[in-house]
């Protein structure tokens, strides 16, 4: 059931990016990651705000009840609700200098039997995605997954958590990279947080228990 507070309106709000715009560089330009945040990502949130005012729901809450809403909102309160929590998601992975994490090394070992092998995979589906999208790795179940989505689809609505994001928009990459987007996935794996990417999975399975 949607759930209106009151007459007080609840905005969902920015999410403060943790990194100096230049703290990238050479990955990713501050041109590109100042223009992708305060551009697109902002666009996301004040459409968002706009469409469903004051209620009670988180953004995954949207996701994953989206029948709450009137038949006529549902396609662009998705869309708008995915593109915020993408993007939060993007934003959140990212580090100027890539932190792994042993904990979760272990399990993506366990699973694809190494690093290098998950992240051959990553990449070959991130490569593979045509016209607009993200590249996941999700939780499904108990196991991991990497998907590809398009446009501003989340996990959340098909029943996977989502672990890790890359986005695929130009606007993510093509000011800098142009039409080499094959490189720029290579060199996101030089700047991913997996401190982050584990503790969103141990929070998703705290949240099964």
């Amino acid at each position: 059931m949607l759930v209106s507070v009151n007459n007080e309106r609840i905005d969902f709000m920015y999410k403060k990016i943790k990194l100096p715009y230049d703290s990238l560089k050479p990955i990713i330009i501050d041109e590109v990651l100042n223009t992708h945040y305060n551009n697109h990502y902002g666009k996301y949130v004040d459409n968002l705000n706009n469409l469903v005012g004051n209620i009670s729901y988180t953004i995954k809450d949207i996701l994953i009840h989206i029948e709450d809403f009137e038949q006529e909102k549902r396609s662009l309160v998705l869309f708008n609700a995915g593109g915020v929590l993408n993007h939060e998601l993007y934003f959140q992975n990212m580090t100027p200098k890539v932190k792994y994490n042993e904990n979760l090394n272990k399990l993506l070992i366990k699973q694809y039997g190494s690093l290098e092998n998950f992240i051959k995979n990553f990449k070959e589906s991130a490569n593979s995605l045509q016209g607009s999208g993200y590249t996941f790795l999700v939780l499904n179940k108990d196991k991991f997954d990497i998907i590809n989505l398009p446009n501003q689809e989340n996990p959340y609505s098909y029943g996977m958590k989502p672990l890790l994001a890359l986005d695929l928009w130009e606007h993510a990459y093509y000011l800098q990279y142009k039409s080499d987007r094959k490189q720029y996935i290579d060199n996101f794996f030089n700047i991913i947080n997996y401190d982050e990417v584990y503790k969103r999975y141990e929070k998703e399975n705290q949240q099964k228990k």
